[in-house]
């Protein structure tokens, strides 16, 4: 009875979709938040002055 049991613990039938689920769920919280921080003004104004500057040395504006 006991080592009938550890056997249906120890089985792993569908950790894989439990992963693939946990891996998807992770890249659609990491979509959100980047999301949210490209469109927030002080990250779309750090990223233009970024590119203001890098554009300014190599054209000399």
């Amino acid at each position: 009875m006991i080592t009938r049991a550890l056997t249906i613990l120890k089985r792993e039938d569908g950790m894989t979709t439990a992963e693939y689920a946990v891996g998807t769920v992770a890249a659609a919280s990491l979509g959100g938040i980047l999301i949210k921080l490209l469109t927030s003004q002080g990250i779309q104004d750090l990223i233009m002055n970024l590119l203001q500057r890098a554009f300014g040395s190599i054209f000399g504006a």
